[in-house]
């Protein structure tokens, strides 16, 4: 199908576009931005008057919940919900029921996902056989099945050994190592420590959990030269320590995810458990210093983290409830959001969720790695359309996720999706937009 897309403000943060131009596609493919040729003859025009035409959404941290959890998730109501949001590629971890330690495991879920013709999927490979800690999975045959990293998820490696091993053995084959800073014995707690655990009678996490795996993981990348990710940052102690680990050279990227830009340990209020989430939850100081760190580059990417949790794991007393909220159709708004309140403007919310994604998962994606993140000529169409100045209430029922639980049940955010579109056919359209 060739598509004309009119009127267009074109917002590409890779190359620091900004401007009212047309757009034309064909075969899948960006054929011309800004002048159309009168040769080009659309199947279908878009006006898109008012609106703005980014590239599709790349979201390192979606959980899909399967296989092992359909009933919190399946890959059919979680991708639905991801092209809803103007995602177009997402990272899953490799945290599903069993974990995705072995090739086939791999194969069948990118094979289901791209059955479905909606977003791209990219897997993370498990580190260690089950998640256990233990045994080296097969890095090497889990890359060649599609797997663009290797991580633990929120399972932490007790044996720095295990972990010396795994990080060496992908600094010889150039694979990333993705973990979220967390030590196994002082991060067994539900909420941040703190005043609001303690009036609350909650087991705290300390802020040293996070930023004591952060020494080991610096440590052990000065010794292997073992590139890392670091997931979820939760503290201001913790982007300190990776704004200095950066200074010195390390290859190293992390991410932040929605819930930390906007919550603090507050947010928990009567014990919330829409609020239970990992990381948990952290002071007002954290979060200023995360938003910071987000606009000034420290922290590269921001994640929707959306875990899908049901009813009945969500609906029981807070220390019990299971941990996770939905979050893809909130990612480009809480980003919009985000950028307003600090005042880093449209073309950095959108870098956090585009080029800058991207630029974590590089080389990883092979031919796609030229156009995923940016507006570029000959690359692939993976678009997300919408407009900046819309308004709406975030309420369970217009959710496409099967998971309707969220800390921003009944927030008035900006910014609405009207079009999706991957590899160049329209993935979603909104109803307005019809």
């Amino acid at each position: 199908m060739k598509i004309l897309i009119r009127n267009a403000r074109l917002v590409d943060p890779a190359s620091g576009t900004d401007r009212r131009a047309d757009l034309a596609i064909a075969a899948g493919r960006i054929v011309a931005l800004g002048s159309v040729s009168g040769d080009f003859h659309p199947n279908r025009t878009i006006d898109a008057e008012g609106l703005v035409v980014a590239p599709g959404l790349v979201d390192l941290a979606a959980r899909l919940r399967e296989p092992g959890h359909e009933h919190e998730g399946m890959l059919e109501s979680e991708m639905a919900a991801a092209v809803a949001g103007g995602v177009t590629s997402l990272v899953c971890p490799p945290d599903t029921d069993p974990p995705l330690d072995e090739p086939g495991l791999v194969e069948m879920l990118k094979f289901r996902a791209r059955s479905l013709n909606l977003s791209r999927l990219y897997p993370l490979g498990a580190l260690t056989r089950g998640l256990k800690g233990e045994v080296l999975t097969e890095m090497a045959e889990l890359t060649e099945a599609g797997c663009v990293g290797f991580s633990q998820a929120e399972v932490a490696v007790e044996n720095t050994q295990v972990l010396m091993r795994a990080m060496q053995y992908a600094a010889t084959f150039g694979y990333t190592v993705w973990l979220r800073p967390q030590d196994a014995h002082l991060g067994k707690g539900v909420a941040a420590s703190g005043a609001v655990a303690t009036r609350l009678g909650l087991p705290g996490v300390p802020v040293i959990a996070e930023t004591v795996a952060l020494h080991t993981i610096f440590e052990l990348m000065r010794a292997t030269g073992a590139r890392v990710h670091v997931c979820r940052l939760s503290s201001a102690a913790g982007v300190e320590l990776v704004r200095s680990a950066k200074r010195e050279g390390l290859p190293l990227t992390c991410d932040v995810s929605i819930n930390q830009l906007h919550l603090t340990d507050v947010d928990i209020g009567y014990f919330n458990s829409d609020m239970r989430l990992n990381p948990p939850l952290r002071q007002q100081r954290d979060r200023e210093a995360i938003r910071a760190a987000l606009a000034d580059g420290t922290i590269d990417a921001l994640v929707s983290d959306h875990t899908p949790v049901d009813d009945d794991a969500k609906t029981l007393p807070f220390g019990e409830a299971e941990p996770g909220a939905t979050g893809l159709e909130l990612l480009l708004s809480l980003a919009l959001k985000w950028g307003e309140e600090s005042g880093a403007g449209l073309l950095r919310a959108l870098a956090v969720l585009t080029h800058e994604p991207m630029r974590v998962l590089g080389e990883s994606l092979g031919s796609l790695a030229t156009s995923t993140g940016r507006l570029v000529e000959g690359g692939w169409a993976d678009l997300c359309i919408f407009d900046p100045t819309a308004r709406w209430t975030v309420q369970p029922q217009v959710l496409r996720s099967q998971g309707r639980h969220t800390p921003f049940t009944g927030y008035e955010l900006p910014g609405q999706v009207r079009y999706t579109l991957v590899a160049g056919q329209v993935a979603y359209e909104a109803a307005e937009a019809r």
